[in-house]
């Protein structure tokens, strides 16, 4: 972890640029800020707050939509996981892969699911509700947009509620993508997951 960018052997960010600010460094706002998400359900600063608390304004309007798609979309927890990885895989963001990984697991998400995702392969054993969810995530990144085909399937299944959450988290999940990748802000290492290689071009 010696250099300044993504480190093209292991996908690892490299040295963190915007590390935890003590609480002697935080102005009013940032302090005001922290207290207010530890107070919720994340009960503290931790990933894309801690860089985001630069900017303590956007961190609190930005961790509420943040906090509705995570504890309250009208999605379902195991869909709701799957798509997050779905991002952090197409961004190589190590903090979300490795945070969402077991939680995948745990809601129903087979581990050949991830597997697949994780080397950059259209996804094997998905249950049919995940592979319409992957089609959208998947036309939508690469398209910026879906055709008619995808967007009836997936407001059959899920709704249109369940569709504008859907294509909600998978912003949400970029912009905290792009900001951890942008602050290099490590991953929570777990020894049960491997951290992702280079997204395969």
């Amino acid at each position: 972890m010696n250099s300044n960018h993504i480190d093209a052997q292991n996908g690892m960010p490299g040295p963190e640029r915007m590390p935890a600010l003590k609480p002697e460094q935080m102005t009013e706002a940032q302090k005001a800020a922290a207290e207010e998400l530890t107070a919720g359900p994340r009960g503290g600063v931790k990933g894309p707050f801690i860089p985001m608390l630069r900017s303590p304004e956007l961190m609190n309007r930005l961790q509420k939509v943040g906090e509705y798609i995570r504890f309250h979309s009208a999605l379902d927890t195991r869909i709701n996981e799957f798509l997050m990885l779905i991002v952090s895989r197409q961004w190589t963001q190590q903090f979300e892969w490795c945070t969402h990984y077991p939680l995948a697991l745990k809601a129903g998400v087979k581990a050949e699911t991830l597997e697949s995702l994780a080397q950059g392969r259209r996804p094997v054993a998905m249950a049919e509700d995940e592979e319409i969810a992957y089609e959208m995530c998947d036309e939508l990144s690469r398209t910026h947009g879906v055709c008619d085909a995808t967007y009836r399937r997936a407001t059959e299944r899920f709704g249109e509620q369940g569709v504008i959450d859907m294509v909600g988290l998978v912003g949400y999940f970029c912009t905290v993508s792009m900001i951890m990748n942008v602050a290099h802000t490590p991953p929570q290492l777990d020894a049960a997951v491997r951290p992702l290689a280079p997204f395969p071009r």
